[in-house]
């Protein structure tokens, strides 16, 4: 990558394990989750995924989550979610609240993807 960040949505690195499903084969296999933000992932780990493959990934405190995968290098890969996840819940230990959960309980917008823009409001460039 170049030195540039070209990321609208703020990830943070993190260290947990998940459980991901192929859909095109079924298998499951356990991965080191080493990103994360509410639109996706990246996730390292021995098993045989391609850019495309459709994936469901089991994370704690969350669920399982549907999703698509973005991109593949060696034995690390992306997947961009079909739906937003709470980032913060899968850092949070089990039951625990967010660590970014203000005394009324609503969570911290840091790790959310920007709000998608009128289209009225667009023009061409």
């Amino acid at each position: 990558m170049t030195g540039l960040e070209t990321r609208s949505v703020s990830r943070d690195s993190l260290f947990l394990l998940a459980n991901i499903r192929v859909e095109q084969n079924g298998d499951q296999h356990r991965v080191r989750v080493r990103n994360l933000s509410d639109g996706g992932m990246m996730g390292e780990g021995a098993m045989p995924v391609a850019r495309g493959n459709r994936v469901e990934v089991e994370l704690r405190n969350i669920g399982f989550v549907m999703g698509s995968v973005a991109w593949v290098q060696d034995q690390r890969f992306g997947v961009a979610f079909d739906e937003e996840v709470d980032s913060q819940r899968a850092r949070s230990s089990s039951g625990a609240p967010s660590a970014d959960a203000t005394p009324d309980g609503v969570l911290s917008q840091a790790h959310r993807a920007p709000p998608q823009p009128e289209r009225t409001t667009l023009r061409k460039v």
